[in-house]
């Protein structure tokens, strides 16, 4: 009788998920790049700590 270990063995190797986890740390990245940029644009004349207390937040909501 095999155990569970020796029959996973035998099958291929699956990236799916590692990849799919890879792609949504990208979107998140690129998410929050793209609300610093808007907000940069829309509120030029907001201060650097306001901005970053901002992404803060946006950062824990993403």
């Amino acid at each position: 009788m095999s155990d569970g270990n020796f029959n996973r063995a035998l099958l291929p190797s699956t990236p799916y998920r590692s990849g799919m986890k890879m792609g949504m740390q990208q979107m998140r990245g690129k998410a929050i790049e793209a609300f610093r940029n808007l907000i940069k644009e829309r509120f030029p004349e907001m201060k650097e700590e306001e901005l970053q207390e901002l992404i803060e937040a946006f950062r824990r909501r993403v």
